[in-house]
């Protein structure tokens, strides 16, 4: 049995990170990609070597062929669009944040439940290599009982991270949610729910300080999580190069471990009294969407589950909400 897809939204994250995985992996087929510039949408059909594009999300939706829709739009459409393709009997691969607020996911969820179709969140981190390293180190005990996690996100206005704030729509707040906090802090809280649980309580502050742009650009946060684990973290978007920081820190009773969440290489330290230091590298392949794209497809035939459903991306935005509400 063979997955068809169909693509809504083709921009720079379809382009490299998600389209490549969905019509190279094993079982997987994209029949048609949807953009609403037809030029653009000709475009990257040719070459992708999608066979047919279209401007009418009506049109791709009423395709009986294809079993399965991925939205790779800005959040704020999101909702809408799962909403559609649920009723038209299509199950659901969206990016994430999977909305721009906690409401909208539960609306989303309600959607695919009543249409009995599933839902899929692009978290693909909980099925990268390194990522994965990360989760066994802390089963296995290697630092003990986990007592608290701290996130470090330090940027200058313009980073490798950071796409131009003049005409990136993740600094607008109704298209995306939020800023960049929603964006890219979205990844790392859903790691770690993927390590620790849900978290329960969850509570911050949020504001504009520099003025650049319309959305927040720095949050800070503390947070609980139902196993007992205490967290924190700070994120700020307007520093200087000099204080640039990526670093998630998990300290247990017989070590620690941090690791960068973003770039490659990932690097994970290790510190225990047993062992001393050590340091395990990661090199990401790409297309980086791979490995979920290939547990998303498999479970749609029946064969496997994937790690990232609607119902744990709407956790994290829960936590987001929580977050920045102030």
């Amino acid at each position: 049995m063979k997955i068809i897809w169909g693509i809504i939204g083709a921009g720079d994250v379809c382009e490299i990170k998600s389209a490549p995985a969905l019509y190279s992996t094993s079982f997987s087929e994209v029949k048609t990609v949807m953009r609403r510039n037809a030029e653009k949408a000709a475009d990257f059909a040719q070459r992708h070597k999608i066979p047919n594009w279209t401007t009418d999300i009506a049109e791709l939706l009423s395709d009986n062929e294809i079993d399965a829709i991925y939205i790779a739009t800005p959040p704020a459409s999101h909702a809408e669009i799962t909403i559609k393709a649920a009723k038209a009997g299509k199950a659901v691969y969206v990016e994430k944040p999977m909305a721009n607020s906690y409401k909208e996911c539960l609306t989303m969820i309600d959607a695919c439940q009543q249409a009995n179709v599933p839902l899929f969140v692009a978290y693909y981190r909980r099925t990268l290599e390194g990522f994965v390293k990360v989760k066994e180190l802390i089963e296995s005990g290697t630092i003990g009982e986990v007592r608290y996690v701290n996130i470090e996100m330090i940027q200058p206005l313009q980073s490798e991270l950071i796409a131009n704030s003049d005409t990136n729509w993740r600094v607008n707040p109704e298209i995306a949610g939020g800023g960049y906090f929603h964006d890219l802090a979205s990844h790392q809280l859903d790691f770690l729910d993927f390590l620790f649980g849900p978290i329960t309580t969850a509570k911050g502050i949020s504001m504009n300080q520099a003025g650049v742009y319309a959305a927040d650009d720095i949050v800070t946060a503390t947070f609980k999580f139902e196993s007992g684990v205490l967290g924190s973290g700070s994120w700020c978007f307007t520093s200087n190069a000099i204080s640039e920081n990526d670093s998630t820190k998990i300290v247990g009773s017989k070590g620690e471990l941090s690791f960068n969440t973003f770039g490659n290489p990932m690097i994970i330290h290790l510190k225990t009294a047993k062992y001393g230091d050590e340091e395990f590298s990661f090199q990401h392949s790409q297309p980086i969407q791979k490995n979920l794209i290939k547990l998303i497809v498999d479970e749609l035939r029946g064969i496997n589950k994937s790690p990232s459903t609607g119902i744990s991306a709407a956790r994290t935005n829960k936590v987001m909400d929580e977050i920045t509400k102030s």
